[in-house]
């Protein structure tokens, strides 16, 4: 098995780890929430319901990935797992936008007098387990991402640890409702519209990286600096300039232009650029893209 097969395996197994236990919490929490009448326990629902949706969009994301460089690809599949973590920040920001519209009609409605049921116990039990199970699928994949660099592993950690934190909101707002009272049961759908501001921010977030991404931005300032250090550590090698780079899914391309000494024959020039080649593969990985223009320097 080569180093693209075993990354994609490793990035396969964790998630169907999540999307298994994701259609667990998804059933379990919409049970809870209907069964205990807690609107922030049915939006959690939801919510474990988008975490379904994206497991199944990073596996088929995944299948793509691995397909080697063709004629119509030349450089590879790796924008597919960009595309990916896209749709992930796509389909958050309509849960989250959902939730609001729910979570807010709901508190409106008890503002005006309505008194809502107070939730079931039962409700209070499906935040707890949802908690202590999203922050163990949180730190498995957050580990595993880290370790396989993979940008939609790693979204998808931390939409792991945004369900945790949206279930401690889910908590404390059924907590309230049940302990303090009916004039207080408000406080589960505010826990809803609570939960729908987290979902919303960290699909934000996520889309400004991979769009920025999908549209060829260049790298970090830091990260090209990185390359012009390496570049001039390269002997031989005079005035790099004309680069440009961007971000392919796990891998970037770097493009070039460096100044050699006119005295050089091709071969001589043909090393000093091989060798550029090497260090760069060295610090960003073997699959990195690189174009290195050869001119004369005057």
């Amino acid at each position: 098995m080569n180093e693209i097969d075993k990354r994609i395996s490793k990035a396969n197994c964790v998630t169907w780890t999540g999307f298994i236990v994701n259609i667990f919490l998804m059933v379990f929490k919409l049970i809870a929430g209907i069964t205990g009448k807690s609107s922030a326990m049915i939006a959690d629902a939801f919510h474990s319901l988008s975490d379904f949706v994206t497991d199944i969009i990073v596996l088929l994301g995944f299948k793509v990935v691995k397909k080697p460089i063709d004629k119509s690809h030349d450089y590879g599949h790796g924008k597919v797992e960009t595309l990916v973590t896209t749709i992930v920040g796509i389909v958050l920001v309509g849960v989250g936008i959902k939730i609001l519209y729910s979570g807010s009609r709901a508190a409106v409605i008890a503002i005006q007098g309505y008194v809502f049921p107070p939730p079931g116990l039962i409700a209070l039990y499906a935040a707890v387990v949802s908690i202590l199970a999203k922050e163990m699928l949180y730190r498995y994949t957050i580990k595993v991402g880290n370790k396989i660099n993979s940008q939609a592993l790693i979204v998808n950690a931390w939409h792991h640890r945004l369900d945790a934190f949206t279930s401690i909101a889910t908590l404390i707002g059924i907590s309230g409702a049940i302990v303090l009272g009916e004039k207080w049961r408000v406080l589960d759908p505010i826990a809803a519209i609570v939960v729908s501001f987290f979902i919303m921010r960290t699909a934000i977030i996520i889309l400004k990286g991979s769009i920025n991404e999908l549209i060829d931005a260049s790298l970090p300032e830091e990260t090209e600096n990185e390359i012009l250090g390496i570049v001039n550590s390269v002997s031989l090698v005079k005035n790099p300039h004309n680069m440009k780079t961007r971000r392919l899914g796990n891998n970037v391309a770097i493009d070039i232009h460096i100044e050699v000494d006119k005295s050089l024959n091709v071969t001589q020039a043909h090393d000093v650029a091989t060798e550029v080649e090497k260090k760069l593969k060295e610090s960003f990985g073997k699959n990195t893209f690189i174009s290195v223009h050869i001119e004369p320097f005057e």
